[in-house]
């Protein structure tokens, strides 16, 4: 049950910091570029908590560049409902 309220907590997070930045005017290009950047140093520097983040710890580590911008627009299209 842990992992499952970590997991939503990491995500509802992120939603309010995709929400803010949709209140300030950012475009939806700007939020995933820095949802990439974000994405990167994560995977070098934070240890991941839970399996859903070992998960995107993996995909992120054998992704190019391209398929790394595609990961980080479909994480800010899932916490932005």
């Amino acid at each position: 049950m842990g992992t499952q309220k970590d997991w939503n907590n990491w995500k509802e997070t992120l939603g309010k910091a995709v929400d803010m930045g949709e209140t300030v005017g950012m475009s939806d290009k700007t939020i995933t570029n820095i949802a990439e950047k974000v994405g990167t140093f994560l995977s070098n520097n934070v240890n991941p908590s839970n399996e859903e983040e070992r998960i995107l710890k993996e995909l992120w580590d054998v992704s190019n560049d391209n398929e790394r911008k595609v990961l980080a627009g479909l994480v800010v299209k899932m916490v932005d409902k």
